[in-house]
């Protein structure tokens, strides 16, 4: 890599104004920070993004060198603009790629196949040799290999475990919830076990003041904090979610020392008594009809509890702060509508 940008992307500048961030936003969590924050991160474009799939080393240095270009403009004493780079592998399927799952990119995205066993089946799989696993760290590492300390690297999607169930089995893990409970319940705990592992390398190889969890443009927490995605707790009860995934999802986010945030987009309003009850959920993520539904988290959360908002068509900033008063909230790339 050219000295040049390794010199740029480790200028002390750009560490002091996120670090300054960290504070703002450590004191907004757990200290006397009033008013909303606001969030606008700028992530690593590459060029070629296939790379990572091919030469991960060449797909870093591609990377980088799009944050080189923009990074100092885009300091900011209004809102928060982390500088990104997103391990982005399989999309939402990387670990059902870890766990046997035929993926494959169609139409822009990336989609699987469900597997063939019955739930109850699912067995652990080997991450010592297994090839998914095996690129996703030798791309952590060629980040590593740069040395640059300003950006931050964030891990690919490790989801949660009832998204990855629903991933790996369709309607069938929901149909084992409720005709075969013990099956349903040895799979997600299999899942989970992955997930936290997974986890736990993160934290183990890169330094906590660059990990984040997926997305971390706009969903860029203090260090030490998880992320898990809920986007599939929609398709459940109060009580299926509270006997067969809250205990996982509250045990996944206590890998991180802080907790931390559920990533949620649909209707998850029925759960939001026992987010509320998560003692290491820290954050909601809301966006689309989530968003929407703005008022029942205001209403229901925790007042620890913080709350990101991603402005959409039925949730403009001007609604969103209207609403939230004094409940703590982060902007996402919506500063300029307030």
């Amino acid at each position: 890599m050219d000295e040049q940008i390794r010199k740029t992307l480790c200028d002390q500048a750009l560490i002091d104004n996120r670090d300054h961030w960290f504070r703002e936003m450590n004191d907004y969590f757990y200290g006397d920070r009033k008013g909303p924050l606001h969030l606008a991160g700028l992530g690593a474009d590459a060029v070629n993004p296939y790379l990572m799939y091919t030469d991960p080393e060449a797909w870093i240095r591609d990377a980088v060198s799009h944050l080189v270009k923009h990074a100092h403009s885009r300091i900011s004493d209004k809102y928060f603009v982390p500088l990104c780079i997103y391990d982005s592998i399989y999309g939402v399927h990387f670990v059902d790629r870890i766990f046997g799952c035929e993926v494959f990119f169609q139409d822009g995205q990336w989609y699987n196949r469900y597997l063939k066993n019955e739930v109850g089946q699912l067995k652990k799989p080997d991450l010592e040799s297994n090839e998914t696993w095996a690129l996703a760290k030798r791309i952590a590492n060629a980040f590593l290999d740069l040395k640059i300390t300003a950006p931050l690297f964030e891990t690919p999607v490790i989801a949660s475990p009832l998204n990855i169930a629903v991933n790996l089995y369709g309607e069938e893990i929901l149909v084992a919830m409720l005709m075969e409970p013990e099956a349903a319940h040895h799979d997600l705990q299999i899942i989970n076990e992955v997930l936290t592992e997974l986890h736990q390398w993160y934290r183990a190889h890169i330094p906590t003041q660059q990990l984040q969890p997926v997305c971390s443009c706009g969903r860029c927490q203090p260090p030490g904090h998880g992320q898990i995605c809920g986007c599939t707790t929609q398709l459940l009860s109060p009580g299926l979610y509270e006997e067969f995934i809250m205990p996982l999802d509250n045990a996944l986010l206590g890998v991180y020392p802080h907790g931390g945030m559920i990533h949620l987009c649909g209707s998850h309003t029925q759960l939001i008594p026992l987010f509320a009850k998560m003692p290491n959920l820290k954050c909601v993520q809301l966006n689309d009809k989530a968003a929407e539904d703005l008022q029942f988290y205001v209403d229901g959360l925790r007042d620890d509890q913080v709350i990101y908002l991603n402005p959409c068509e039925g949730m403009s900033t001007k609604q969103a702060l209207q609403i939230a008063k004094n409940k703590k909230i982060v902007i996402v790339y919506g500063y300029e509508e307030e």
